[in-house]
């Protein structure tokens, strides 16, 4: 049933068929978050992109080694060579260690991943556990004349190296441009060029976090980092790499650089995917607009510019309702959509489960079985072509009508044969919950339930309906709760 998938691969500019370097393994390596803040909702989408990217594949049936980095150290501020590392700035306010820093904001990601449930990666590497790889890879660029030492710290050449290889060639930047618009900075006069960056940096003495190396103590520049560890778990080629679009320059265009200049000799990976940005009613999400939101202040509705709190799966539903490489717009309005059309999908699994069976004695109706097969078959095209989850979804809706005309009788279920009704289910339900990682939320409050029942229960006793008041009692019995009937009143409590 399943085509071929095809990605948009940014590095040649076209949709390309996936084929993997060593099928049915497939190496994937994301760019993962620096652990310094809460997660928010341009996090969010990366997650979910590559999460449902990587269930996809897996639903393809191939083996995936996915790698999604922490980074830990070596990001400064303003993404730049010079200045504070974000995380040992973070740790300086709040007068805490860098690595507590580091585990409180990783901790409350990994949180917040479960609740989008969004899957964990195989591998999650810290760039602090892996100095010792990218000093090997750093002597290998020095060895290949492609960097250079000054006061202990280590630069990448770029006009050196693009001499024989192509700066820019995943970005479409062209150097003469870049060269031409770049000026000298105050603090960068250890550079050969503007455009060369940081493999190393020696640390300053009020700098805290800092490992011994041939060059100086310091640390890695934030671009290596990736490259390091996507080499030690990958290879020196592997199939996906992934990332938000506000990456592909500098950090991926550097990541490519680096790969060449190493002994790798390649772009690293085959297929280069980007997810679009997120704006909010229309404008670039940012602190500085005052329009930046986090997760949790979604999940709770906590933020001005909120009207009501969304659940985890109604962002997902919101994230995937677009495709991933198009602008992604955040307003109120469109998240009270996402939530109505995720409900509708909910929905379609418990329809689902109450259709009956068909009877193999029944004559097929071949045009009804014709359609709801192509309409299955549409479910797999979006994604199928360059994973267009929002073609996927309302493909999905498509066939969800045909679901609940069945379920009210509009359409006969005794037309469908059994292979039909398999498809029909297992595409349903597979690309909802496998897939999307679309999962059903529980709405209901468990202490207001229980207050109305036991309302029922008392009314009960007060009528003298002791068949109701025995029902009730072996139904909440069945689910772990006994009822105590106090002098002061009703009350409920755990089975013990």
């Amino acid at each position: 049933m399943q085509q071929k998938l095809s990605l948009y691969n940014t590095l040649t500019r076209k949709k390309e068929v996936f084929e993997p370097l060593h099928a049915p393994f497939v190496g994937m390596y994301v760019c993962g978050p620096t652990v310094y803040g809460e997660p928010h909702l341009g996090h969010a989408r990366s997650a979910v992109t590559f999460d449902t990217l990587y269930r996809y594949l897996r639903q393809l049936h191939y083996k995936v080694r996915y790698v999604r980095n922490i980074t830990d150290v070596g990001h400064l501020v303003n993404d730049a060579d010079e200045g504070e590392d974000k995380i040992q700035k973070k740790a300086k306010l709040e007068h805490l260690e860098p690595m507590e820093v580091v585990q409180h904001y990783t901790n409350i990601y990994h949180q917040d991943m479960d609740r989008l449930n969004v899957l964990s990666p195989d591998i999650e590497p810290r760039a602090s556990g892996h100095i010792i790889e990218q000093i090997e890879m750093i002597q290998e660029i020095l060895d290949n004349g492609l960097a250079y030492v000054v006061n202990g710290s280590v630069y990448f050449d770029v006009p050196a190296y693009h001499k024989e290889h192509n700066y820019g060639k995943l970005s479409g930047r062209v150097i003469e441009d870049l060269l031409s618009n770049s000026r000298t900075l105050d603090g960068q006069d250890e550079k050969r060029s503007p455009l060369d960056f940081a493999l190393w940096k020696k640390a300053a003495p009020s700098h805290i976090m800092r490992w011994p190396s041939p060059w100086s103590d310091g640390f890695p520049g934030w671009h290596l980092e990736c490259s390091a560890m996507s080499r030690k778990y990958l290879g020196t080629t592997f199939d996906i790499h992934g990332g938000g679009l506000d990456l592909m320059f500098p950090h991926h265009e550097c990541e490519i650089a680096q790969s060449q200049a190493s002994h790798n000799h390649s772009d690293a990976a085959r297929y280069w995917v980007h997810n679009n940005m997120i704006t909010v009613n229309g404008q670039k999400m940012g602190k500085s607009l005052g329009n930046f939101i986090n997760l949790r202040e979604l999940f709770e509705g906590n933020h001005e510019l909120l009207t009501d709190k969304y659940s985890p799966m109604t962002i997902r539903f919101f994230i995937l309702q677009a495709h991933y490489r198009s602008t992604l717009d955040f307003s109120n309005e469109a998240l009270q959509a996402a939530r109505k059309g995720y409900m509708k999908l909910m929905n379609g699994l418990r329809v689902l489960d109450k259709l009956p069976y068909p009877d193999e004695a029944v004559t097929p109706d071949e045009k009804l079985n014709d359609e709801l097969l192509k309409l299955a078959q549409d479910c797999y095209r979006g994604l199928n072509d360059d994973l267009n989850t929002a073609r996927t979804i309302a493909a999905l809706f498509n066939l969800l009508k045909k679901i609940n005309s069945l379920y009210l009788g509009q359409l006969a279920i005794g037309s469908l044969t059994r292979g039909t009704y398999d498809t029909v289910w297992n595409t349903y339900r597979e690309l909802v919950q496998e897939v999307l990682g679309l999962q059903e939320e529980p709405t209901a409050d468990l202490e207001n339930m229980l207050d109305l029942v036991l309302s029922f229960y008392k009314e009960a006793k007060e009528t003298k309906a002791y068949d109701k008041v025995d029902a009730i009692r072996a139904e909440l019995k069945k689910q772990g709760i006994v009822i105590k009937d106090l002098k002061t009143g009703i009350d409920w409590a755990y089975e013990e």
